[in-house]
């Protein structure tokens, strides 16, 4: 059979000791989930002696294949062996036996989860839609579809990517209040009163067992038992693809999966029927469903934006410049059993909760969406990196297509870390004091970004100390760093593609005059210029998998150059800097 599905999330179960990949996927409001079964698990050797390698390998290791393969190591041809194991957690544990063999000299491309490294060689974008080729299954494994109401579809093609266009998701915020009157919530003890929703296909309410004096928007419900369970069905009624919270990793799910549990609910919102489950990403364990993506809005804009505080309330203010409903925390308890005016206040405020929530996953979401077709790895993972590692996904990506085998992390030990903390970064001239008016300002366009370009600044051309001819350098200022002029770095050839493609997009967005379209497009240059601009950071730092302090350095001695010059020819012209800062300044016109 033949379908278009949008591929919506990802993982991989075992099955006669197979691992099989599972594409959690959406056809309209029908749930399919494709199976393949095809892919295996490798890394890559770099050994003394390539076919004594070899034997060792195969006499030594159980490995499903050997093979001699010709890619890059920093732009230069290297001949490799990649190595191919049955199953991933072999190839984990194979790690440290192929590491002691006398002709290896190191391996590569080993840390790189099963579910990711199928996404880049498979060229599987999530939340993209795909044309999917295969045999329809009844069941597999755990999987039935009459019982679970899905389509079950065994691939026995290649996905095919179909041309992108903005796609319709079906998004759900949600909020719990708890009655807390012993300070912090405690699951053991404390109930849920209310789970507020609000959706972007027209559900607006909150789920209760009292009701406020208005009798709109609250749907009552006899207990709190009944409460959880109208929230699980209404999920799954409305077949919801995205559901967003705010600090719903740190206490919303945690808190509802204590309080089902005590209450005999099952939370099996998952595509396929399954309860919540917590990974580890990063420092946090994070909230996932199969098949339905949880995305936590407070990390996100704790890497969106720069504020004092980010509460649910200052950061609906930053965007929308307008005051949401508040009551404190320590005095939701007393609103509810107060009950009258307070009460009501108390529904306002949880309604008003999920609403705002629900306004700042639409500002926001698109922008995530579109950095996760670009990187090319699940939007659950996506929203939950840091800024570098989403550049660094998608370098691994582009490595991969470049046919590049990208370099291990370096590890982050303290001479490494404190290295990093001595680059002298931008140069910034502190502001006068004092109200000033008309005033120009300069700005560099993609200041750093263009930096790396047009000077090629990357660890694989970069040579440190005497070469014979200079002026096939470019070399930085104060530092005295060269770089080749060609050819160009493997990370230069990558950023000046993505601006280009940025410069491609803003002159379709001008040239468009169709809202929606420059809407789309707008977005789409945005989520490239963020990439772009994060690139130059992510070298000063010791994790990076390309860390370069040397690159760090010159990319920022030139910055400092460019701006002091900038500033001075500017005050030839009788214009005088009052402020200046990384990549550009402020001035005012001088009398004479």
């Amino acid at each position: 059979m033949k379908k278009n599905v949008v591929i919506l999330d990802i993982d991989y179960v075992t099955y006669e000791d197979k691992p099989v990949i599972r594409l959690f996927s959406k056809d309209g409001d029908k749930n399919i989930i494709l199976i393949d079964d095809t892919f295996q698990p490798y890394l890559y050797v770099m050994a003394d002696d390539v076919d004594e390698c070899i034997s060792e390998i195969k006499d030594n290791i159980n490995v499903v294949g050997v093979e001699r393969v010709i890619l890059k190591d920093f732009q230069i041809e290297s001949e490799f062996i990649k190595v191919t194991f049955t199953h991933p957690q072999q190839l984990a544990k194979s790690r440290d036996s192929l590491r002691d063999l006398e002709n290896v000299i190191q391996i590569r491309e080993f840390d790189i989860p099963f579910y990711r490294r199928y996404l880049m060689d498979r060229d599987v974008i999530p939340m993209t839609e795909v044309v999917a080729v295969g045999e329809e299954l009844e069941t597999f494994m755990d999987l039935d579809s009459t019982k679970q109401d899905i389509q079950i579809i065994r691939l026995t093609d290649r996905l095919e990517r179909v041309k992108e266009y903005p796609q319709d998701f079906r998004i759900l915020s949600f909020d719990l209040e708890v009655r807390n009157p012993h300070g912090m919530p405690d699951s053991a003890e404390d109930e849920i009163i209310m789970i507020g929703v609000a959706s972007n296909f027209g559900i607006s309410q909150v789920i209760s067992t009292k009701t406020n004096s208005r009798g709109n928007f609250v749907n009552q419900v006899s207990s709190e038992k009944e409460m959880i369970e109208e929230f699980v069905n209404l999920i799954k009624e409305n077949n919801v693809d995205i559901i967003v919270g705010y600090n719903s990793d740190n206490f919303d799910f945690p808190y509802l999966k204590d309080r089902a549990k005590i209450l005999g609910v099952d939370l099996d919102i998952g595509m396929e029927g399954s309860d919540v489950k917590f990974i580890r990403r990063g420092y946090a364990n994070a909230a996932s469903f199969k098949g339905l993506i949880h995305v936590d809005l407070y990390l996100v804009m704790r890497r969106y934006m720069t504020l004092d505080r980010y509460t649910l309330e200052r950061v609906y203010y930053e965007l929308f410049g307008e005051e949401k409903i508040d009551v404190a925390g320590d005095r939701i308890w007393q609103f509810w059993d107060n009950e009258g005016e307070e009460l009501d206040r108390l529904f306002d405020y949880s309604l008003d909760d999920v609403v705002s929530t629900l306004k700042i996953a639409e500002q926001t979401l698109p922008l995530n969406l579109e950095l996760t077709r670009i990187i090319g790895q699940p939007l659950f993972d996506v929203s939950r990196m840091a800024t570098g590692q989403q550049a660094e996904w998608f370098l691994v990506k582009q490595a991969y297509f470049d046919g590049e085998v990208v370099p291990n992390k370096q590890g982050s030990n303290f001479a490494d870390r404190a290295s990093a903390e001595d680059n002298e970064g931008g140069y910034v001239k502190e502001p006068e004091k004092g109200l000033h008016e008309n005033l120009v300002q300069f700005d560099f366009r993609s200041l750093y970004p263009s930096i790396i370009i047009s000077k090629n600044i990357s660890p694989d051309v970069m040579i440190l100390g005497e070469v014979e001819n200079e002026e096939d350098y470019n070399i930085s200022p104060e530092h005295g760093i060269k770089f080749k002029k060609s050819p160009q770095g493997f990370i230069p050839s990558v950023i000046d593609k993505i601006l280009q493609e940025r410069f491609r997009i803003k002159r379709e967005m001008k040239a468009s005059t169709n809202p929606q379209e420059k809407i789309a497009l707008d977005v789409q240059q945005q989520a490239i210029k963020r990439l772009a601009n994060t690139m130059y950071g992510i070298y000063g730092f010791p994790r990076f998998r390309w860390y370069s302090f040397d690159c760090a350095k010159a990319i920022t001695s030139w910055g400092r150059q460019y701006i002091k010059s900038s500033i001075k020819k500017a005050e030839e012209y009788g214009f005088y800097t009052i402020y200046a800062d990384t990549d550009g300044f402020y001035a005012k016109y001088k009398r004479k």
